[in-house]
């Protein structure tokens, strides 16, 4: 170890480095406290057999509402569960990938030193 003040090769050029990666952290955190309420308040659309069910959920994937066609319930129990099941799932994938990428834009960009 030299004795010239570096402690553990922690310099004052590192510090810098590091102090600025806890404020883009910090305001990354205020950006997802911020993302998470926009989430809430989202209404993404799934839709299965042309538009004969609907299913709105939040952007995290909250179920919302329901809107099931009356061309839809004349199809049956079967198809009509079929129908519900798929436009649950289309919005579930939409509202997944509206997630991912509203976290990539709050997270680009934030390098943290040393990591």
């Amino acid at each position: 170890m030299t004795g010239k003040g570096q402690g553990f090769g922690f310099g004052l050029g590192k510090m810098k480095e590091l102090a600025e990666a806890f404020k883009k952290a910090q305001q990354v955190q205020e950006g997802a406290k911020r993302l998470q309420e926009e989430l809430e308040q989202m209404e993404i659309l799934g839709e299965a057999g042309g538009g004969l069910v609907k299913v709105i959920v939040s952007g995290n994937q909250e179920p919302k509402r329901v809107e099931i066609s009356p061309d839809a319930l004349a199809q049956g129990a079967d198809l009509l569960s079929d129908l519900v099941t798929a436009a649950m799932k289309d919005a579930y994938i939409k509202s997944t990938a509206t997630m991912r990428e509203r976290m990539e834009d709050l997270t680009s960009g934030l390098e943290l030193p040393g990591f």
